[in-house]
């Protein structure tokens, strides 16, 4: 009978043929089926995570047996951190134990990754060595883009298999940071103080609200200062208008400062002589008009013009519509600023090439992915300074009187470890980083990093060290001479070498994606009346207004501000336009393409526009 329960939690769609006579009593929804049978399938590690952590139902049934004919890629795979890591831990190990390859793509791989993952593939495989006539040696290959070394470890004992490993892991990497290091510079980056605030409120409430405001606008001008300053030195000049053009991103940590530094940058005085063209953009936006922005940011910034060249953006007639308003109605006006107000979405997956950044730092995993959109295409060594970074973040300047405040986590590995201070001037090599700023501290190990040293570390006064002893305890601290692991349930090596497999205490303990209960809202486009509101959907699909219930109130922008934006979006013309294309009506649109997920708190209030998204207030 059929399955009262999905097998897939989200909806996706793949076009593939589907065997019309095979496991019809299992797969009995369409997209069941097409989830299975595509030959390749691409889609979020959310959807084959239920492999191994399903904690009850059927819903691991599908990724299990996806994973038992495909090998596994997972990309930008440091961009998870603590509990997630783990739970990654417990699919690759899966995937082995199933006779799958597995490969681990990113920029900034730190070694105790590569080596923990490597341990769990391992484990897995063993026990599928087990059970067939295969051979145990496992092929191991790292592949940049210098090279590709290839060896095959074939070590009985795990005490052997380790070491052989971590020996080529370590060769490859040395030989690519001497790469590195010959190549030309293109991000160096500074350190912006925000020495000055904290001195200028000490002794203030910490819980003043005026008081935290008025920190917040000053920490914003040191920000849009730096913005300043880097486009000073490096702006192209557009042949038409005359003007001087860059295209900068701000990155924040969190999404409430990352829409306030936004509407503070729309509302700001700027100096006579510049404009600037401002976009928030986060998790918490409907999913129609984030692609609408991101589909417009993947034309603007390919940028891949060659030294001298002017860049493609100014042929975008979005951005010669915002130059030439500015050459008609603000004469005096010689430099527009495209800024780019952006949360850790921007990190990740994104093929954007900026001219500048400033980045509010909570790790140093962070820094170097966020630098990396920085001339990303583009050639040539940087003379000045491409990079600021902010010497605190906003958590820190908020709660600077607050000692043993914990300010570089969520997002940020400052948890079971801390840092001595928060002061980015003394957390990195400042000297290092205005000469180059690259990953190499992060996939490079320091050599006084031992597995003694780090066992027993509970503070250190480097941000890079920081994240090499926060990834070996989740992953790498297995039982070794001299050492013995932690094998609980909460832990990768319990997972791996003790029986709690057999319970749901892992997947309890350290589940992927942790966080608080998420929501699905919808934006819905109300026919007749042409008004959207939020809504969630009944059992059987239809929209229940839940606006008011789930406390979110709509805030218009004035037109000053609403001149300033740099991309002015509008759900219901975008689902009027939409609907017409794919022959719907506006509500079936908007309940298709109108979803927000967002987590979300019944205590707290929302915010929403539609060129800000929604923010927690």
């Amino acid at each position: 009978s059929e399955p009262q329960e999905s097998l897939l939690k989200e909806e996706i769609d793949f076009d593939c043929a589907i065997p019309e006579h095979t496991l019809t009593t299992v797969l009995t929804k369409q997209r069941d089926k097409q989830f299975l049978y595509a030959p390749v399938l691409a889609c979020t590690i959310d959807h084959l995570m239920s492999a191994t952590e399903t904690k009850r139902g059927g819903r691991y049934i599908l990724p299990t047996l996806r994973l038992m004919s495909s090998d596994l890629v997972i990309d930008e795979i440091d961009d998870f951190t603590g509990d997630d890591l783990i739970a990654i831990g417990r699919l690759i190990h899966l995937a082995g134990m199933l006779g799958r390859k597995v490969m681990i793509s990113s920029a900034t791989i730190p070694p105790h990754m590569a080596e923990g993952y490597f341990k769990a593939y391992r484990d897995g495989w063993r026990l599928y060595c087990q059970t067939r006539d295969a051979s145990p040696v496992i092929g191991c290959a790292w592949i940049d883009e210098f090279a590709t070394d290839v060896y095959s470890n074939n070590a009985e004992k795990l005490e052997d298999a380790i070491p052989v490993y971590r020996e080529h892991h370590a060769g490859f990497i040395k030989k690519r940071v001497e790469k590195l290091t010959k190549q030309p510079a293109k991000r160096k980056a500074d350190i912006a103080s925000c020495q000055a605030i904290i001195e200028r409120y000490k002794g203030q409430g910490q819980q003043d609200v005026d008081v935290v405001e008025n920190k917040q606008d000053a920490y914003f001008d040191i920000i849009f200062q730096q913005a300043w300053l880097k486009h000073k030195a490096h702006y192209f000049k557009d042949p038409e208008t005359q003007l001087k053009v860059s295209f900068g991103v701000v990155r924040m940590a969190n999404i409430s400062p990352c829409v306030a530094l936004t509407k503070y940058l729309l509302g700001k005085a700027l100096p006579s002589n510049t404009e600037v063209r401002v976009m928030a953009y986060h998790s918490q936006q409907v999913m129609l008009l984030r692609s609408e922005q991101e589909r417009h940011l993947d034309e603007v910034l390919k940028r891949k013009e060659k030294s001298g060249e002017l860049p493609d953006a100014l042929k975008n007639s979005l951005i010669k519509k915002h130059l030439k308003q500015v050459q008609q109605n603000q004469p005096e006006v010689n430099n527009v600023l495209f800024i780019l107000v952006a949360t850790p979405v921007e990190e990740v997956g994104r093929d954007h090439d900026f001219d500048w950044a400033v980045i509010e730092p909570s790790s140093y995993r962070a820094i170097i992915q966020l630098a990396g959109r920085v001339k990303r295409h583009r050639e040539g060594e940087v003379a000045q300074a491409n990079v600021a970074l902010m010497q605190y973040n906003w958590k820190g300047v908020r709660d600077a009187q607050q000692e043993d405040q914990k300010v570089f986590n969520r997002p940020g590995f400052e948890e079971s470890i801390t840092l001595k201070h928060h002061n980015l001037d003394k957390l990195v090599d400042v000297q290092q980083i205005s000469k180059r700023l690259d990953a190499i501290p992060r996939i490079q190990q320091p050599d006084h990093l031992t597995a003694k040293y780090m066992r027993s570390l509970i503070e250190t006064d480097s941000l890079s060290e920081l994240e090499h002893i926060a990834t070996w305890r989740w992953l790498a601290n297995y039982k070794s001479k001299g050492n013995d692991a932690q094998t609980g349930p909460h832990t990768l090596q319990g997972w791996l070498n003790h029986h709690w497999f057999l319970t749901a205490l892992p997947q309890m303990l350290t589940p992927f994606r942790q966080s608080q209960v998420s929501l699905n809202a919808y934006l819905v486009f109300s026919e007749p009346h042409q008004a959207s509101f939020f809504c969630e959907k009944d059992e059987e699909g239809h929209a229940i207004n839940r606006e008011a219930i789930l406390n979110i109130r709509r805030e218009s922008l004035g037109d000053s501000s609403m001149a300033r934006l740099w991309l002015t979006r509008d759900f219901d013309k975008s689902c009027a336009e939409l609907a017409v294309e794919k022959e719907l009506s506006q509500r079936i649109v908007s309940m298709r393409y109108g979803e927000l997920n967002f987590p979300h708190d019944e205590k707290k209030h929302y915010v929403y526009n539609d060129q800000l998204g929604l923010v927690k207030i």
